[in-house]
C-alpha cells in the first residue's frame, strides 16, 4: 500500500478513536450534568448556577450574565452535520415567534404572539396545558404582537402581556394564581418582554417608547403580585450635559442653542420622554445590581420639543437590585432622532480594560452596529467595537418631505436580537441589519396614547438588504469573523461548549456555525421565518437544541406556528 494512503488510514483510525472518545465523554457530561435542588420547584440556588447547567434553561438569556452560552458538548462540530428534527410542535397561534423556550426538568415552557402559554415535553413535544391570556379591550403595541417567553420561579411562570399584565401561572396546571398591573395601556404601555425572576422578585420594564410614555423597570413580589419599587429610566431632570458627540465620538449635528430655547420655554418633557426597556435585565449577583438598556425618546424622530440628552434614553443603565435605586449609566446616542436605540440585552463577562487589566464589564450590541464594552462598576465605556455594518450619513438630521437618507437605519445593526458569548474564546457573536432608510420629520403634539413617531422613516426599496452574523472580541474590539445572510438578520443567537453557535433567518434557514471561523456546519430549512432565539437542553442524557419558527412582524418574514427540537439520533 502506498504509504501516502497508510498515512491517511492510520490518520483516520485516531480520528475515528478520537471522535470516539469525545462522544462517549460528551454524554458522560450530559448524563452527569448538575442538578441544582430536588427540581420539585426552580429554586434561587437553581437560577444562580443556571450557566453550568445542562439539563435545563431557565431563563431567556440562559444565566443571569445573559451569556446564552450553553455549557454541554454532546453536539458538536464533528456531529453537528447529524442533526435532525426530534419533534414539532404546532401552536394554535401562526403569527410572529419570538419566545425563547425554557425547559425545567423535562417540561418546556413557550410563549405565542397575542400572549399564549403552552407547556410542552420536552423530550416528546407532547402538550401538556395551554394558556390563552383574555387581553383587554385596550392593549397598543409596538412592532408586532409578540411575546419573548415566561420566567420561572419556585412552582409558578411568569408572563407580562400586550394589555401590560403581570401574570402568575401554576407551573404545573396553567391555572392562574395572581394577576397585576404593570402600567396603563390607554397610555401607549404594553409587555412583550419576558420576565426575570430572582431573590423573590419579579422584574418588568415596558413598552411605549413610540407612544409617549415614561419608561420604567419595575419588581413584584414573586408570591403576591405586591409591587416592591419603580425605577423611572426618565428623570426629573432628563436634560444631560448637551452632549454633542456619541459613544463613538461621532457628531450628532444638534443645535444646542435651539434645545436650550425650547427647554426655557416648555420644561423638562420627562413624562413624556418615551425610554422603554424591552428586553431583560443582566443580574450581578455579587454587586447587588441589575443591567439593562433603554430605549428611545419620544418621539422618536422630532427632537424639537425633547430639549437636552434626553436621559437615560439610548443609554445602559444599573440600578441596585433590592431598591430599584440609581448606580450608574451611560449614554450611547444623546438625543436620539433616529431610532437607534438600546434594545438588545445587556451581558455581563469579564473583559480586558485599556490597560489590559481583567475587569467586571457588561457588553451591548447596538442598532448603531457597535459592541459597545463597558466597565461594570461605574458604566463608563472602555471601548467600541469596530463597525459590524456599513455607516453613512449617520446622524444627518431628518428633514421634511422625503426625508434624509441614512444607514443602518432604524432597525439595526443589532435590533432587539440578544447576543451570545463564548467566554473561552472572549468572543461575543451578533446577529445584524444593513437596511438603509429614508428619515423624513413632522412635528406633532403629544397624543395621549396613540403612535408618536413625530415623522417617518421608510426602507429605501431601491438599496440592497441583508444581514450578517458576526465575531467580536470584546478584549480588543476587533472583529474576529463575520458571514454574510441574503436577508437582513432579527431574532437571537446561542453559542455552545460544542464549538457551536446556533441562528435562523426569515428565509426558514436555521443553521449552525463553526463558533472560532465563522464556517457554516449545517442547516435546517423550517418552513417558516427562523426569527427567535434559539435555546438548548438535556433529557435522559440527550441534548437537543430548540428554536420556534413563527417568523417576524417588524421585517415581514413568513409567519408559522412550529417548535422545533432537534437532535443527534
Amino acid at each position: 500500500m502506498p504509504p501516502i494512503l497508510k498515512a491517511t488510514s492510520v490518520l483516520a483510525a485516531v480520528a475515528a478513536l478520537s471522535w470516539g472518545l469525545a462522544g462517549q465523554a460528551a454524554a458522560e457530561e450530559v448524563a452527569q450534568a448538575t442538578l441544582y435542588g430536588d427540581m420539585s420547584a426552580v429554586t434561587q440556588t437553581m437560577l444562580d448556577h443556571a450557566g453550568h447547567d445542562g439539563n435545563n434553561f431557565l431563563m431567556t438569556n440562559g444565566n443571569y450574565s445573559q451569556t446564552r452560552f450553553y455549557p454541554n458538548r454532546q453536539i458538536n462540530t464533528m456531529n453537528v452535520k447529524h442533526l435532525h428534527p426530534a419533534w414539532i410542535f404546532q401552536t394554535e397561534v401562526k403569527d410572529t415567534m419570538e419566545t425563547t423556550p425554557l425547559v425545567v426538568n423535562g417540561v418546556m415552557y413557550v410563549t405565542t404572539a397575542f400572549d399564549h402559554v403552552y407547556a410542552l415535553n420536552a423530550r416528546t413535544g407532547e402538550e401538556l396545558w395551554h394558556y390563552k391570556h383574555k387581553l383587554g379591550p385596550i392593549s397598543i403595541y409596538c412592532c408586532g404582537p409578540n411575546n419573548r417567553g415566561v420566567a420561572a420561579y419556585e412552582d409558578m411562570v411568569y408572563l407580562a402581556t400586550l394589555d401590560s399584565k403581570l401574570v402568575a401561572l401554576n407551573a404545573k396546571t396553567g391555572k392562574v394564581a395572581w394577576q397585576s398591573d404593570i402600567a396603563d395601556p390607554e397610555l401607549g404601555y404594553s409587555e412583550t418582554m419576558a420576565p426575570t425572576a430572582v431573590n423573590g422578585k419579579i422584574l418588568v420594564g415596558t413598552n411605549g417608547g413610540e407612544y409617549g410614555i415614561r419608561g420604567f423597570v419595575k419588581a413584584f413580589d414573586a408570591a403576591t403580585g405586591k409591587l416592591l419599587w419603580t425605577f423611572n429610566t426618565t428623570p426629573e431632570n432628563s436634560v444631560g450635559v448637551w452632549a454633542t458627540k456619541d459613544a463613538s465620538g461621532q457628531d450628532l449635528h444638534r443645535d444646542i442653542a435651539a434645545e436650550k430655547a425650547a427647554l426655557a420655554k416648555g420644561g423638562d418633557p420627562y413624562k413624556t420622554l418615551g425610554g422603554g426597556v424591552w428586553q431583560n435585565p443582566a443580574v450581578d449577583l455579587k454587586a447587588n445590581r441589575i443591567y439593562f438598556v433603554v430605549g428611545n425618546p419620544s418621539p422618536d424622530l422630532d427632537g424639537s420639543n425633547r430639549p437636552g440628552d434626553n436621559l437615560y434614553t439610548d443609554s445602559l443603565v444599573s440600578v441596585d437590585l433590592d431598591t430599584g435605586k440609581y448606580a450608574c449609566h451611560f449614554q450611547y446616542v444623546p438625543h436620539d432622532v433616529w431610532d437607534v436605540d438600546s434594545v438588545s440585552p445587556a451581558v455581563l463577562v469579564d473583559a480586558l480594560d485599556n490597560d489590559g487589566k481583567l475587569v467586571p464589564a457588561v457588553l451591548h450590541g447596538g442598532k448603531t452596529g457597535f459592541v459597545y464594552v463597558n466597565d461594570r462598576r461605574d458604566c463608563h465605556l472602555i471601548r467600541v467595537s469596530e463597525a459590524m455594518v456599513p455607516q453613512e450619513n449617520m446622524y444627518a438630521l431628518p428633514t421634511h418631505g422625503v426625508g434624509t437618507r441614512m444607514l443602518p437605519g432604524a432597525n439595526g445593526g443589532v435590533e432587539w436580537s440578544p447576543m451570545t458569548v463564548d467566554p473561552a474564546l472572549s468572543l461575543a457573536y451578533a446577529i445584524n441589519l444593513h437596511q438603509p432608510m429614508h428619515y423624513s420629520v413632522k412635528e406633532a403634539a403629544y397624543p395621549a396614547g396613540k403612535l408618536w413617531l413625530g415623522g417617518a422613516f421608510s426602507v429605501i426599496p431601491t438599496e440592497q438588504q441583508w444581514g450578517n452574523v458576526t465575531a467580536v472580541d470584546y478584549n480588543t474590539g476587533r472583529i474576529r469573523w463575520q458571514v454574510k445572510t441574503a436577508q437582513p438578520m432579527i431574532g437571537g443567537i446561542m453559542a455552545t461548549a460544542g464549538g457551536l453557535v446556533f441562528t435562523g433567518e426569515g428565509n426558514g434557514l436555521f443553521k449552525a456555525y463553526d463558533s472560532q471561523t465563522g464556517s457554516q456546519l449545517w442547516q435546517f430549512q423550517a418552513g417558516a421565518g427562523v426569527n427567535a432565539p434559539p435555546a438548548a437542553y438535556s433529557v435522559d442524557g440527550k441534548e437537543y437544541i430548540v428554536v420556534g419558527a413563527g417568523g417576524n412582524a417588524q421585517l415581514d418574514y413568513k409567519r408559522g406556528n412550529a417548535i422545533i427540537s432537534f437532535t443527534l439520533n
